[in-house]
């Protein structure tokens, strides 16, 4: 597990997840402690683009000015499934 969402959600990094963000955006490789503040303590939360989908925000964390975190929920567990730096909300 990687941390748990401001519900108490806990939401899990598979290695396989980590392994596709280091592939998209290898910029990540030295934040994956901004990623766990990113699910538990978000700046903003948006809805994905899916109903199992939501996207938590982080300002002034990772890369850029916002780090971006999706995350799938299923039943009652999440999944990160990728991460990335943005300069602009959302």
């Amino acid at each position: 597990m990687l941390a748990n969402d401001p519900d108490g959600t806990p939401v899990a990094l598979t290695d396989e997840d980590w392994r596709h963000i280091l592939a998209r955006h290898g910029e990540m490789a030295s934040h994956l402690t901004g990623i766990a503040a990113c699910v538990s303590h978000p700046t903003h939360i948006v809805p994905g683009r899916s109903a199992r989908e939501v996207w938590h925000y982080l300002a002034d964390s990772g890369p850029s000015r916002y780090l971006k975190v999706v995350i799938h929920c299923h039943a009652d567990r999440g999944y990160v499934r990728t991460a990335f730096g943005r300069r602009r909300f959302p």
